[in-house]
């Protein structure tokens, strides 16, 4: 299986320091690519392991840190973040623990309020594992991602007609796994890359066949959506669209494409350099290991299968026990070399196994639909908020308001909003005197400061009089005591004097007022107020906090025409799903005519 993209820095993190901490493990690196689900099925496999040999404990990362937290983000403790959650998360006796924090400072001495060791999780996990195992939301979302497999893993291939050089038919045969290299080198090819296969010295055109090639998803995806034509001199011509086996030659040309960056990238390494390899006292250790173990099977030294065994485990060798960093590594364009040297094909037998091949795969996958879009996104929102559906919503507009409400409420910090997960929220308040005490406490108790232009004040609190001193102390603490009384009451002047002054402009009268069946009048009145002296004096009618927040929604929903935008993605995150627009198309052509 294909994976290219994992970083082999994350593992190189194990310090010098951590090294004589960490007791003896097995450890990898893999490759992962596009194909996100490849990284996936290492998660299963991982979490088997562990659920067959319970003694084991594992862990796993990849480039962008702690990956199984992300995917439970919604769910997670506020304690945990990317900072304190090295060596927290393993998987072990087949369930995920996070090791946590200790609550109290008697903990400290149980569980490390720091990064914790190695030997101290495995210590952790085998002693407190109950108290470590992860909370069942965050669980249930790791292993949701995972559901399906084994039987997942037939569904992600893809079965293709490929017309091919006999040579990469025959290279396939023993090696299908070489596809995914060639087909990266297609992927990523540049102008350099392209020289090679203008003469086409691996792979000439001359002697192809069809094929059945076997391929992910993610690597057909990622041939058939690159536009890409041949060079003339490399001899490979494509049939007109119209050809029924135009996809067939098309696949094939870029497969061979690949092939040939792969070969002409060859370390073109020294024949000896087998020998060089076997040459390291390891194989002579590893050899002496097998003797040991009987692998030979008793087979006379020199014999047909006796060599057949050596030659196996030298390969073995070469490819998992030397390290990949090592000059002698086998790159995959080495290997087809390899191959196309060991191995004898008969391309009369190709040509009839051609005749009669199974059909290929639909790829209609390869198309979505904006509604089958939709119908994945709002799979993927009620998967995080289980109680948000249309039939229980059915676009009622007090659920927009109640969520909108309960999401302005939330207190967001720098690392972003929270995203309230059902409506049912408290509303929200504004406490003009809490909000005015909070001020004065942070302001100091010389609240006079309020507003520097507030004359009549400072006339009234004048503290400039020399011959009040004789004023009683208890006096100056029940006057200090009022002041935030009477700010608040010069905040609420000042407020209602600018709702008054705005009433009278366009701004004012962009809001949608209360409407009350006695105050009409007056609120037509306080709406006009610009054409009567007196209107200052009418008491100004309630804005309808409610009915301005869907209108203003609405408007901004209906200006996204369909597309994504600020609305539809604060809504959709709250689970709230606003219908389209069916008045839209309908005032538009109002428009037209």
């Amino acid at each position: 299986m294909h994976m290219l993209r994992k970083r082999k820095e994350e593992r190189s993190s194990d310090t010098e320091s951590q090294k004589s901490d960490t007791p003896a493990h097995i450890g990898g690196t893999t490759l992962f690519g596009d194909n996100v689900e490849d990284e996936w099925f290492i998660v299963y496999l991982v979490r088997e392991i562990t659920r067959e040999f319970p003694e084991l404990a594992a862990r796993i990362d990849d480039n962008d840190g702690e990956f199984l937290l992300i995917e439970a983000a919604d769910f997670l403790p506020k304690w945990l973040n990317p900072e304190n959650s090295d060596n927290r998360v393993f998987f072990y006796k087949g369930e995920l623990h996070i090791i946590p924090l200790p609550e109290t400072h008697g903990q400290e001495w149980e569980l490390p309020a720091s990064t914790p060791t190695i030997s101290q999780a495995l210590t952790l996990l085998s002693t407190r594992s109950e108290e470590c195992l992860a909370a069942k939301p965050i669980r249930t979302a790791v292993y949701k991602r995972i559901s399906g497999y084994p039987e997942k893993i037939q569904a992600s291939f893809h079965r293709a007609h490929c017309y091919l050089p006999a040579g990469i038919v025959a290279v396939l045969r023993q090696r299908p796994s070489l596809v995914a290299a060639a087909v990266q080198a297609f992927y990523l090819r540049d102008p350099i890359d392209l020289r090679a296969c203008r003469s086409f010295r691996t792979f000439p055109p001359d002697e192809r066949v069809m094929t059945v090639v076997t391929f992910t998803k993610c690597l057909y995806a990622q041939l058939m959506q690159q536009k890409f034509v041949p060079d003339r001199r490399s001899g490979y011509t494509l049939p007109p669209p119209s050809h029924p086996q135009y996809k067939a030659h098309e696949l094939g040309m870029k497969l061979a494409h690949g092939f040939e960056i792969l070969c002409s990238k060859c370390s073109k390494v020294s024949p000896d350099s087998k020998t060089s390899v076997l040459s390291n006292p390891l194989w002579e250790r590893f050899l002496s290991s097998l003797k040991e173990k009987n692998y030979f099977k008793g087979e006379m030294e020199g014999s047909a299968k006796y060599l057949e065994l050596l030659h196996m485990a030298e390969d073995y060798f070469q490819h998992s026990v030397t390290k990949p960093e090592s000059s002698v590594a086998v790159s995959p364009g080495d290997e087809i070399l390899t191959l196309l040297q060991t191995t004898t094909f008969d391309l009369k037998e190709f040509e009839k196994e051609a005749a009669c091949l199974p059909p290929a795969d639909d790829d209609s996958w390869l198309e979505i639909s904006p509604d089958d879009l939709d119908q994945m996104l709002k799979e993927a929102t009620n998967d995080s908020h289980p109680s948000s559906n249309e039939e229980e919503q059915k676009y009622d507009l007090e659920t927009v308001v109640e969520s909108m409400k309960a999401f302005v409420s939330k207190v967001s910090t720098h690392e972003g909003a929270e995203m309230p997960w059902s409506s049912d929220e408290a509303h929200v308040t504004f406490d003009v005197d809490s909000f005015t005490n909070a001020l004065d406490r942070i302001l100091g108790a010389g609240s006079e400061e309020l507003d520097s232009d507030d004359l009549d004040e400072e006339e009234e609190f004048d503290f400039s009089d020399e011959d009040d001193e004789d004023i009683d102390v208890e006096n100056q603490r029940q006057a200090q005591k009022a002041l935030p009384n009477e700010a608040a009451g010069s905040l609420k002047s000042y407020m209602k004097e600018m709702d008054c002054e705005l009433a009278h402009t366009n701004v004012g009268k962009s809001f949608t007022i209360q409407k009350k069946g006695a105050n009409s009048a007056t609120a037509t009145l306080s709406q006009n107020a610009g054409h009567d002296s007196g209107a200052e004096d009418t008491e100004l009618t309630p804005v309808d906090l409610d009915m301005n927040l869907v209108t203003n929604l609405l408007e901004s929903y209906s200006a996204q025409a369909g597309l994504a935008g600020p609305a539809s993605n604060i809504l959709q995150s709250m689970g709230v799903y606003l219908p389209k627009n069916a008045d839209h198309v309908g005032s538009n052509e109002e428009v037209e005519e």
